[in-house]
């Protein structure tokens, strides 16, 4: 396959030399959209012979969908990467030797998510499948603040047997302070849910059955019923006992429940206090101008 490569950066020279020691292995065209790094991500990336690119980071989203609008993409294949993400060996092994079918459109890949130099291998962590590699304008990106996913417009469909690895090496402050970030976006995502202020991109829910699709309809459908209360709680205890998180050792516990229980916590936390200020007026210019005013979100 011939791949062109996306990549979002900012300030990531922890990680991006090998992201790209890994992708080299299976592209020449790797393009790097960056949001303003103070560090030498883009001096990195550039000594590897990426494509830079420099565009205003809104959020995720827009990131990726400027990225496929404005990159120039000429190869038939579009695969997207995190910076602190590689390839396995027989991952790229697999990929230069891929035979595919002329009816496929979209290509999962099983992620394997590392924390602290731990695989999380229970809990619903793993496997972990994503649509990675996508035929070229065959894909966009969903609109959302939060948990966005590529959605097709093809039917046809494959599965990789091996590996990307998520191994962020970056310190446990550093995580806090992202998952803070993620909590507002998320945020966001939940008021629109029981409020519809925004419009909602719903193609995800009408796509294929993927494992994105079976866990989006349980976050909107049934998570989101739940009481703020509650929720925290009984998904922490389904990830951890009922689907063994507890195997994953004391990093593994960590990681659970910073993730499964402390951050979902969080959001709610954010979500009730924002509905506190709104003081019952959920006017769709009230909810963006709070948004814009406290949390530096523009919509």
């Amino acid at each position: 396959m011939k791949i062109t490569v996306i990549i979002l950066t900012f300030n990531e020279q922890k990680h991006i030399g090998r992201c790209l020691e890994s992708m080299r292995q299976v592209s020449d065209d790797i393009c790097i959209i960056d949001a303003g790094s103070t560090d030498d991500t883009v001096a990195i990336a550039e000594s590897f012979g990426a494509r830079i690119f420099r565009n205003k980071w809104v959020n995720y989203a827009v990131q990726f969908q400027w990225a496929l609008d404005n990159c120039g993409i000429q190869n038939p294949w579009v695969m997207r990467m995190d910076a602190d993400e590689y390839l396995e060996p027989a991952l790229v092994k697999e990929i230069n030797e891929a035979n595919i079918p002329g009816n496929i459109t979209g290509i999962y890949i099983r992620r394997k998510v590392l924390f602290k130099d731990k695989w999380i291998r229970y809990g619903g962590f793993y496997p972990h499948t994503l649509l990675r590699i996508w035929r070229n304008g065959a894909g966009s990106i969903e609109q959302r603040w939060m948990d966005e996913h590529i959605v097709l417009s093809g039917d046809g469909t494959m599965m990789l047997k091996e590996h990307i690895v998520d191994h962020n090496l970056n310190s446990i402050h550093w995580w806090v302070n992202k998952h803070n970030n993620y909590a507002i976006r998320e945020m966001v995502d939940l008021l629109n849910i029981k409020y519809h202020f925004l419009e909602n991109d719903g193609r995800l829910l009408q796509n294929e059955s993927s494992q994105a699709k079976r866990k989006r309809y349980l976050k909107e459908k049934v998570y989101a019923s739940l009481s703020p209360g509650a929720r925290a709680s009984l998904y922490f205890f389904f990830r951890y006992f009922l689907r063994f998180g507890f195997l994953d050792g004391y990093k593994g516990f960590i990681f659970h429940f910073m993730q499964g229980y402390w951050y979902r916590l969080l959001v709610d936390v954010n979500m009730k206090e924002f509905e506190e200020k709104l003081q019952g007026d959920t006017r769709k210019e009230k909810l963006i101008e709070l948004l814009r005013t406290d949390y530096n979100i523009a919509i």
